[in-house]
């Protein structure tokens, strides 16, 4: 896997952009000691005023980012600055703060990175992030199957508690934060907030019913603000250089840069971080083109449960929220999965249709039962037992799951199988009616 987001500038547009989270990172450089060098915990300093600064009161911190542009990085894009406001200030209990780094979005593998090459910036966003909302103690959820970048994370928690920069009385400010590692076991659905709420209690992790929402009944009952890794991980660069800087480096409504996670049928799979904006174009050829000089097919743009769009329509699209939402797609968390000419569509949506049926937690009749009916549907069209009738079918078990279970699996399970059904139709036509794949066989 290239990790292609670290080394020198990239001109786009005329612009030289460097990223801000991945920027000059070879995986030997993560320590205290090399964040320091690289402006690490400047911004945390001078929210605090520390070393005689004026520092900045918490609500100039939510302006801040509110400027900014910064959506959420974990899928849904929701602003950031507008999320932390939710969080109120002045309860009298205990509040928390929770990253989600239980990163299971098959495609997707950029917050392991960030952990892996990084984890001192995520420690400085969640600590400028509670200073925000008045908060004293913060956990880091972090995906079951990544054990090592978990065991570095702690490492660099023990690095930050050393300098001061966690624990009481942070840089001499009088503001108390903790921030604790846990390690989640590897269930799809924990990416879930409130899933993911219920595994840190200890219990099973299934969704609750919303609302309340975490803001006013998260974990423990009490207040509490979710971001994902790389949102957190986006708030230093903010607030060393401004919501305006941040901005001009995106564009209007998705500020700053994206990390997107590009796998697939492409020469150097990899992360790439590129400014909000960028066309699709410009990301494939970072990414070296379709691999062996093939024909690009489509593109889910938003990692697998994001609907899928064929390539005459990506290839007009620039990469940021509102551009791949009007194409009919999502953004997502970002995880760009190319397909080329020798793709087979129906196989492929089996295997995703697959993934969901598994990931299931079951809580949901219509989850529970429908994803299990979507990938015997498509498994029989593959196998060439399928049907005429089996196309509306699909269509009408994907309608009766979406929009009516308690969290967004349901949906994430349905919406490929519309999209690929859909911009595909004459694939799985052609395998209904003659017992086999419409893709020649490519060596």
């Amino acid at each position: 896997m290239t990790f292609a987001s670290s080394g020198a500038e990239t001109c786009f547009h005329g612009r030289h952009i460097r990223p801000q989270i991945l920027a000059g990172l070879d995986g030997a450089n993560w320590r205290l000691q090399d964040y320091l060098k690289r402006d690490g915990y400047q911004a945390l300093r001078r929210i605090l005023g520390a070393d005689g600064q004026p520092g900045m009161s918490p609500e100039q911190v939510i302006a801040e980012v509110k400027a900014s542009a910064l959506r959420g990085r974990g899928g849904a894009g929701f602003p950031t600055g507008l999320k932390w406001s939710f969080m109120p200030r002045q309860f009298p209990g205990a509040k928390y703060l929770v990253c989600n780094s239980d990163e299971g979005e098959p495609g997707t593998f950029k917050d392991r990175d960030i952990l892996r090459f990084n984890p001192h910036i995520v420690i400085e966003g969640m600590a400028i992030a509670a200073y925000a909302m008045g908060i004293g103690v913060g956990y880091n959820y972090i995906h079951g199957e990544i054990f090592a970048d978990y065991e570095r994370f702690e490492e660099a928690l023990d690095e930050a508690r050393a300098a001061g920069f966690l624990g009481d009385n942070i840089l001499g400010s009088g503001f108390n934060f903790q921030l604790h590692a846990s390690h989640g076991f590897g269930a799809y659905i924990c990416g879930e907030e409130t899933a993911l709420l219920e595994s840190l209690e200890g219990k099973k992790g299934q969704p609750r019913f919303k609302p309340p929402f975490p803001a006013s009944f998260g974990l423990y009952g009490k207040p509490t603000t979710i971001n994902n890794t790389e949102t957190f991980a986006a708030v230093p660069w903010i607030i060393r250089n401004g919501a305006a800087a941040y901005v001009e480096t995106g564009k209007p409504n998705n500020g700053g840069t994206k990390i997107y996670s590009v796998s697939g049928d492409v020469a150097r799979p990899g992360n790439y971080e590129i400014p909000m904006g960028t066309p699709f174009a410009e990301l494939l050829a970072l990414a070296g083109g379709v691999r062996g000089g093939r024909g690009l097919k489509a593109v889910i743009p938003g990692g697998s449960s994001a609907p899928v769009l064929p390539a005459s329509v990506i290839m007009d699209c620039t990469m940021d929220y509102d551009s791949i939402s009007k194409a009919g797609s999502m953004l997502g968390s970002g995880a760009v999965i190319v397909l080329d000419e020798s793709r087979c569509m129906v196989r492929s949506l089996q295997r995703l249709s697959y993934f969901y049926q598994h990931e299931s937690c079951g809580q949901c009749t219509p989850c529970r039962e429908g994803t299990g009916w979507l990938w015997r549907v498509v498994h029989r069209i593959e196998h060439g037992q399928g049907r005429p009738e089996d196309l509306d079918l699909l269509n009408s078990v994907s309608d009766n799951i979406a929009g009516r279970t308690i969290c967004a699996l349901g949906d994430a399970a349905a919406m490929p199988v519309k999209s690929f059904v859909r911009h595909f139709h004459a694939e799985f036509e052609h395998h209904i009616e003659h017992k086999t794949c419409l893709v020649p066989a490519y060596v």
